[in-house]
């Protein structure tokens, strides 16, 4: 199937100039029972794609208009035939050659059909059905393309019209030169597609049913709940407030049918993650929204990868500061200073003040020793942050920094978190101070265990070798992942470089996580 529908998509987009996406999103919208909506300037071949895409059915019939305000619903489904009227006193329309008898619909301008269209269009577009007079028209159409050159007005009614085109495509003018230059000089006709490649009425109708039967898991659908609650907050860049957008669970519904189409076309038995990239064409409003709902769509592809990444490296940086830690004590008793010899080490790294806060509120135990002794009041303090733990909220933690540009430490690096506090610290034998008022180190009373732990620890074993081996096979299974986004029927150009960029970051942290792993199992 993959392999017909790729020869299939080259012979329709041949003689159509930087206009492969718009072709594979309309094959896949009317394979899928869909329809699309292409937006874009006049005299980008929009009407142009819609003719090709007739041929790719066997035998289709094709109806296309353009809208004014003065559009007539007989313009669109036929005229009120008079002998109905005359012999039998009926209300029918003559629909041959019009839309209710075509397999390929292309409306140009749809925003400017009036009422009487608008309200037939949202059956014919949810229902596949034309009510002509008392008879229940069950329509062939297969694919409905409307085009515009900018979105509905709000306020006009429009919304449901809108609502019914799942699939949103931006149609541009030719950009690059060469191809540009070769449209100029291509006069020749549209070379006329393959019959073993054309879809047939009796394939067509086979296929909805392969379709229906496609398995959706379990974790697709854990990321399409997933991304209807980011939908709840999508963030606009230069916005200073969230944004909610808006998906009705029609769409909803129709996003799983176009999924399904998708697992089906490329022979699979169910919808695959990268199936789950289709969603940035079906899940924006306004323009601005499209580029965040395209990265949003993307991170929850590729989020699994990260999240399994995330949680080798906070386990990789626990032992490396545990590590420091040891390292630190051990070279402070060396030269003889037992100051701290009784302060409780909580998680392998931090010691906790008493009386800050909420009472829980610790500090790097590097950090701290490192603090040099307060003489006077006057002594200059050292600068730190106070930001609550990522991993535990409930948790204040404070770090020490000389340099604010790089937030880093010894070693350590400081967690990008949401918000961070500064603070003056001192500290003498007893003490520490935050902002020039005194706190006391809790300290372990007469037999108590100098480590506490308050998150379940993770063995040297663990994150050794194990983490060294998981960590392989991550990058093995998100490159996959990545090839399979790459290589889908339906992502465009665009696409496949953004995904290419992600996956340069992506690599970046891979090989941050092996160089902390040779740290932890051979000290490199």
């Amino acid at each position: 199937m993959k392999s017909r529908i790729q020869s299939l998509l080259l012979q329709l987009r041949k003689g159509l100039y930087e206009k492969d996406t718009e072709v594979a999103l309309a094959l896949l919208a009317a394979v899928a029972g869909q329809s699309i909506l292409l937006l874009g300037p006049p005299g980008v071949a929009k009407s142009m794609v819609a003719r090709r895409l007739k041929d790719a059915f066997r035998s289709a019939r094709s109806f296309e208009y353009l809208m004014s305000r003065f559009s007539t619903p007989d313009e669109i489904f036929g005229p009120v035939s008079i002998s109905q009227l005359k012999t039998h006193d009926r209300y029918r329309r003559v629909t041959e050659g019009f839309l209710p008898s075509a397999d390929v619909v292309f409306l140009d301008e749809i925003w400017k059909a009036g009422p009487a269209i608008q309200n037939t269009l949202l059956t014919v577009l949810n229902e596949k059905i034309y009510l002509n007079g008392d008879q229940v028209m069950h329509l062939p159409l297969k694919l409905l393309i409307g085009a515009s050159n900018e979105l509905p007005t709000r306020g006009e009614g429009l919304e449901a019209l809108w609502d019914r085109f799942l699939l949103r495509a931006f149609s541009e003018p030719v950009r690059d030169e060469k191809a540009f230059h070769a449209m100029l000089t291509d006069d020749a006709p549209l070379a006329p597609v393959d019959e073993t490649l054309q879809i047939t009425g009796e394939e067509y109708a086979l296929w909805q049913e392969e379709i229906a039967r496609i398995v959706v898991p379990a974790s697709v659908l854990d990321t399409l709940s997933a991304l209807r609650r980011s939908l709840q907050a999508l963030r606009i860049e230069g916005d200073e407030m969230t944004r909610t957008v808006y998906v009705s669970d029609r769409r909803w519904k129709q996003v799983v049918r176009l999924l399904r189409t998708s697992a089906f076309l490329h022979d699979r038995k169910e919808v695959a993650p990268e199936d789950l990239l289709l969603l940035q064409h079906c899940l924006w409003n306004e323009p601005d929204e499209r580029d965040p709902v395209a990265r949003m769509v993307r991170d929850r592809i590729l989020g699994p990868a990260r999240e399994k990444l995330s949680v080798f490296r906070n386990s990789l940086e626990r032992r490396l500061r545990a590590s420091r830690v040891e390292s630190a004590v051990a070279r402070r008793q060396s030269e003889g200073d037992r100051r701290d010899e009784d302060l409780i080490i909580y998680d392998d790294c931090l010691y906790r003040i008493d009386n800050h806060g909420n009472g829980q509120t610790y500090i790097q135990v590097s950090d701290f020793i490192r603090m040099d002794n307060r003489r006077s009041p006057n002594d200059a303090p050292v600068r730190g942050v106070m930001y609550a733990d990522p991993q535990e909220p409930s948790r204040t933690v404070i770090r020490v920094y000389r340099n604010p540009d790089l937030l880093r430490e010894g070693g350590d690096d400081i967690p990008p978190v949401a918000s961070m506090t500064s603070v003056n610290l001192q500290r003498d034998d007893r003490y520490i101070y935050i902002n020039g008022s005194r706190y006391p180190l809790h300290r372990a009373l007469r037999g108590e265990s100098l480590r506490q732990y308050t998150r379940p620890q993770t063995s040297d074993a663990e994150i050794g070798l194990d983490i060294e081996t998981s960590v392989d096979e991550l990058w093995q299974q998100a490159s996959s992942l990545a090839t399979a986004c790459k290589n889908h029927l339906f992502a465009s150009a665009s696409d496949r470089l953004l995904i290419d960029d992600e996956m340069k970051a992506f690599q970046r942290q891979i090989a941050l996580t092996r160089a902390d792993v040779r740290q932890v199992l051979y000290g490199d």
